[in-house]
């Protein structure tokens, strides 16, 4: 009888377990998803930005040969929107490439408890 309420024992506390590593992984899930999310708005940005320097650039072409004080402002205008979408790529790479490996959390505590199991099993086998 004292057997079968341990083996209960250990199946509740191994279902608990799962669901414990479960609820980890949903979170970690949820914050991959915002995660791609915001990449997704910052290059649709950076797209934008690139998009309105490039048409500034076409009308500085157009405009080059009129006064000189609306081509610099073109130049400058067009000039900040264009490094500001390099800008943002960059940074949008550089997150994409730093982020950590997917449910990486969940599989760092499976593995803890792997070895904590084992290591209680190695210590019930060297009992007499």
């Amino acid at each position: 009888m004292a057997i079968v309420q341990h083996a209960a024992r250990v199946a509740a506390t191994l279902a608990t377990i799962l669901r414990t590593r479960l609820k980890l992984a949903a979170v970690e899930m949820e914050e991959e998803s915002l995660r791609y999310l915001t990449y997704l708005g910052l290059a649709m940005l950076a797209l934008l930005l690139l998009f309105v320097g490039l048409v500034l650039l076409v009308f500085l072409v157009i405009v080059i040969f009129w006064d000189t004080h609306r081509i610099g402002a073109i130049a400058i205008s067009s000039t900040v929107f264009i490094v500001a979408a390099i800008a943002t790529l960059v940074g949008v790479r550089a997150s994409f490439r730093s982020k950590p490996k997917l449910l990486s959390f969940t599989m760092d505590e499976l593995s803890k408890d792997l070895d904590a199991l084992q290591h209680l099993a190695h210590r019930e086998a060297e009992r007499p």
